[in-house]
């Protein structure tokens, strides 16, 4: 079973591990890099122009020495550009198309193995097919369920299922929970969408079972025959029986500071940090933004803002109007498992917005303190590396940055 967790992410991988690697100004960590990296920035960095390589040795070591710092300066260069472009959105507002992941959440997770047939036997002639709504799960929330079986060519065997509990994981010797019965059937009805295709489904609810107050992982074990052989499919949801907050009322919008803002009413009953993600289509239908908000959140009504970047829709020339859709969130917990408690999610489309003229969002890059200090730093060490370059052999041209004038 594969599982849909969403991952909050810098503003750009590469740029970040390049940040450890090169900045040499921070913890040990990065000083350990640096210090088996070429040198650290710095005239150490470059080393001296006299030494190996300098101007009495041999024009094989001159020749050696000046790749060296050439290839010194496009690392660092290369550092800046990276940093610069992967941070020129902030990491509340992001292209979709860096988490694949998160662009259809409520998709249903499919899956295709060989027959388990107990401990870690198999049987490649019998593929089954199964898939289950949802992973995460709130409270009231259902998940369906589907299992199929098909030989090498396609074809739906005849499966019967044999069993089918559901029953809460417990750890380090904690009291097991109920066992439900969760019944399965290929009749058209419920979590079965065709009568007699060989698809068997069913729905788990929590709520409504003796589950209804369990937090964590809910296992649904599901044994079946097909051809007089046994086999075995398990199914997992992570199910949070708290109500940490609910969603109260309509979406506004609004044009601030050049980005297109969504507020979101909510009436928060247990106060602390939350995470909500929104996910933006433009007039064509098209995936186009991520919006998160991840911040602390008081108890009683408030307002979570969803932001679409100005510079996003101006760099990817967004047909307007764009579509809010698909918000889910949860209220991070610290030091437990699971690590959220749900709030409901808002499946589908949740507000479309008024077709304000692109020209409306500025054009302007995402800033931040640390964003220039980091910038200024990185620029700093390409000078170095130009400089270092010019000072080994000044008849050379000053090599140009990729991107910084």
């Amino acid at each position: 079973m594969r599982s849909k967790f969403w991952s909050i992410a810098g503003a750009s991988a590469a740029a970040l591990l390049v940040v450890v690697a090169w900045s040499g100004r921070g913890d040990a960590a990065s000083a350990q890099a640096a210090s088996s990296a070429p040198g650290a920035p710095g005239t150490p960095f470059f080393g001296q122009v006299g030494g190996a390589g300098g101007l009495g040795a041999t024009p094989l070591a001159r020749k050696a020495r000046l790749q060296e710092l050439k290839q010194n300066f496009e690392l660092v260069d290369q550092t800046y550009c990276n940093y610069a472009s992967g941070t020129r959105y902030p990491d509340a507002s992001r292209p979709v198309s860096e988490h694949p992941d998160q662009i259809y959440p409520n998709e249903p997770v499919t899956d295709a193995h060989a027959m388990r047939t107990g401990g870690n036997g198999t049987d490649p002639a019998v593929l089954i097919q199964t898939s289950q709504s949802r992973v995460f799960m709130a409270s009231g929330e259902a998940a369906a369920f589907s299992v199929r079986a098909v030989d090498t060519s396609g074809t739906p065997l005849p499966l019967v299922i044999t069993r089918a509990v559901a029953q809460g994981m417990t750890f380090n010797g904690g009291r097991p929970t109920t066992q439900i019965a969760i019944p399965f059937a290929d009749d058209g009805k419920g979590a079965d969408a065709v009568v007699g295709d060989g698809a068997f489904g069913a729905i788990l609810a929590p709520a409504q079972t003796g589950l209804a107050a369990f937090n964590g992982t809910i296992r649904t074990e599901v044994r079946y025959t097909v051809g007089g052989k046994s086999g075995f499919v398990l199914f997992d949801v992570i199910y949070t029986p708290e109500l940490p907050a609910v969603w109260t009322g309509p979406v506004r919008e609004a044009v601030e500071d050049g980005s297109l803002v969504y507020y979101l009413k909510a009436d928060v009953r247990v106060a602390g940090r939350y995470i909500v993600h929104g996910r933006v289509d433009d007039a064509k239908g098209k995936p186009f933004a991520l919006a998160t908000f991840n911040d602390t959140l008081a108890s009683g009504p408030v307002e979570v803002k969803l932001v679409v970047f100005g510079k996003l829709m101006r760099d990817q020339e967004a047909a307007l109007p764009l579509t809010l859709r698909d918000v889910d969130g949860f209220l991070l917990k610290e030091n437990t498992d699971p690590d959220r408690a749900l709030m409901p999610r808002l499946e589908g489309k949740v507000f479309a917005g008024k077709a304000h003229p692109l020209k409306a969002f500025s054009d302007a890059e995402w800033q931040s303190e640390e964003r220039t200090r980091h910038l200024e730093e990185f620029s700093k060490d390409v000078a170095l590396a130009q400089g270092a370059i010019s000072q080994f052999d000044p008849t050379l041209p000053v090599p140009k940055s990729a991107c910084l004038n």
